[in-house]
């Protein structure tokens, strides 16, 4: 299992060397696909998908230069034949899973039957995750509602044994100030990265390293 968890996508040339090295490969040689989903769940959430995908907001991501780029949208693909979208997922080197709503991502996540895959697409696949979309890799997710799903839908699927805050002292959010953080954590059962917009968090297997050229910090679990 290879696993790449940004705050906000390929922000720096650590981070870009850790993704060419689990793929194995340079990024103009690798394919992807997009996932969107999480963005919806978000206000004006169609309009950031096309920026994403053009390039135009945020660090690189879908427009690091891959050899081929397809999407992914996880709520038609219940409608949709496995034959139709299965086989690709399975032949793509790397699963980029873009940031939002991480409640309303695991839910079509689980909904669309891709949970189910993702043990076995990530012995090859490389999952790359952008905010939520790393987040819900771990123990910890976060919601919107902005949505009309039960309040009581899984936030991530705990996948990985830790929680993980990106965005830390981010402008744009305010609450998620190093102090607030550290509150945060304090609640969580267990150890906890908070990650700027410069750190990422590289999982190989059974080994967690933290690629950063900026801030992070480790907490560790609530005592309860």
């Amino acid at each position: 299992m290879k696993l790449l968890l940004t705050s906000a996508g390929i922000s720096n040339t650590s981070i870009r060397n850790a993704l060419v090295d689990l793929l194995g490969k340079p990024v103009s040689e690798a394919s992807a696909l997009f996932i969107p989903t999480a963005i919806y769940g978000i206000p004006n959430g169609g309009d950031i998908v096309r920026r994403v995908i053009c390039g135009s907001l945020g660090d690189p991501f879908c427009d690091l230069g891959w050899k081929s780029l397809g999407l992914l949208e996880l709520t038609a693909l219940p409608s949709i034949k496995e034959e139709l979208w299965v086989p690709i997922l399975r032949e793509t080197d790397a699963l980029l899973v873009g940031g939002g709503d991480c409640q309303y991502l695991c839910y079509w996540m689980q909904k669309s039957g891709l949970t189910d895959l993702l043990p076995s697409v990530l012995r090859k696949t490389v999952y790359v995750g952008l905010s939520a979309g790393s987040m819900i890799m771990t123990r910890f997710g976060t919601s919107y509602r902005n949505h009309t799903l039960p309040a009581e839908s899984d936030k991530s699927l705990g996948i990985l044994d830790f929680a993980l805050h990106p965005h830390l002292d981010h402008e744009w959010f305010p609450d998620n100030s190093l102090a607030n953080l550290e509150k945060l954590a304090a609640t969580i059962p267990v150890p906890s990265y908070a990650i700027d917009d410069q750190t990422a968090i590289k999982v190989t297997n059974n080994t967690i390293e933290v690629i950063s050229e900026g801030n992070w910090k480790l907490f560790p679990p609530s005592i309860s």
